[in-house]
C-alpha cells in the first residue's frame, strides 16, 4: 500500500469507526499521541485509545496531505483534517479541524504508521 493510500484508508476507517482496519495500518510498536492525553504506547494501548474515541464521538472528516518525505524505510507526512464530529453523549455536531504529523516505517516491505500526533485547529470553548 502506498503512503497516500494509507491516509485514504485511515480516513475511511475513522469515519466508519473501523478499529480493525485502523490497527492494521499501525506497525508493531506504535505510539499514538492524541492531544490533551498521555501518549498511547504499544498495540494494546492504541487499540484501547481508538475504542474510547469511537465510544464517545462519530467522525465525518477528510484528510489533506501537505507533504510526504521518504528516507529509506522511514517516512513522515504532514496532513490536516477537517469536517464534523458528533459528540455522542450530547448528540451535538461540532466543526472539526486538526494538524497531524505521521511517522511511518516500512515493516517487512509494507508501510505502517509508527507514530501519530495531532492537534486541533478548532479548540472547543
Amino acid at each position: 500500500m502506498t503512503i497516500d493510500a494509507i491516509f485514504k484508508t485511515y480516513e475511511q476507517a475513522l469515519n466508519a469507526n473501523d478499529l480493525e482496519t485502523i490497527l492494521g495500518l499501525y506497525g508493531s510498536e506504535p505510539v499514538f499521541m492524541p492531544q490533551h492525553a498521555p501518549a498511547l504506547v504499544g498495540r494494546a494501548a492504541v487499540c484501547a485509545g481508538y475504542a474510547q474515541v469511537f465510544a464517545t464521538i462519530k467522525l465525518a472528516i477528510r484528510f489533506e496531505i501537505h507533504e510526504i518525505e521518504v528516507a529509506g524505510d522511514w517516512a513522515w507526512a504532514r496532513t490536516s483534517s477537517s469536517g464534523r464530529t458528533r459528540i455522542l453523549a450530547a448528540g451535538v455536531d461540532v466543526e472539526e479541524g486538526n494538524n497531524e504529523l505521521f511517522i511511518l516505517r516500512r515493516e517487512s516491505g509494507v508501510w505502517k504508521i509508527h507514530r501519530y500526533l495531532f492537534a486541533t485547529t478548532r479548540p472547543r470553548a
